[in-house]
């Protein structure tokens, strides 16, 4: 009796351990698509969309640089806006095949953005320098409650200084 009690126990702790599901995938987390400009928190007007994303085009076309602006108003599972955005970068490469060479990622709900930079950047633009952009440009707007006036600003002095 003691036998079919332990191999009982045993069966069902090795498939629960099985079937339970330890890691989030980030299919589960992220959008199937992503464009220019991803208002997922629905804090920008369509006009200010399209604006937004025209500008981004052009200067992609320009300076082959792709900068990617995404706003959501929740991270779950995500603790951290910081590794919600380096896993969306990693997604957005590997499952989306979309190179991007900034990733702005915005929450007006968490109050906090996170400006991602790839590294090949570096010999344009210092991690200091990305800083100096957001905290003069883009947080005084969002403080102000101008999400677009913030973006389109910061996405502009990130252009500049990638050009």
């Amino acid at each position: 009796m003691k036998k079919i009690a332990f191999f009982l126990a045993i069966f069902l702790f090795l498939t629960h351990h099985l079937f339970a599901q330890t890691k989030v995938t980030s299919q589960n987390v992220f959008a199937k698509s992503y464009g220019y400009v991803n208002d997922f928190e629905k804090i920008l007007t369509p006009n200010q969309i399209k604006s937004l994303a025209d500008f981004l085009k052009s200067n992609e076309a320009k300076s082959k640089n792709k900068i990617m602006i995404v706003t959501t108003a929740s991270i779950t599972p995500y603790t951290d806006l910081n590794d919600y955005a380096l896993d969306l970068d990693k997604y957005l490469i590997s499952k989306l095949n979309v190179d991007t060479s900034v990733l702005i990622v915005v929450s007006k709900q968490l109050r906090q953005i996170k400006v991602q930079g790839v590294n090949k950047l570096r010999s344009k633009m210092s991690d200091q320098e990305i800083k100096d952009i957001v905290s003069t440009y883009i947080i005084p707007e969002l403080k102000k409650g101008d999400y677009y006036k913030g973006l389109q600003e910061g996405t502009s002095q990130l252009a500049k200084k990638l050009e």
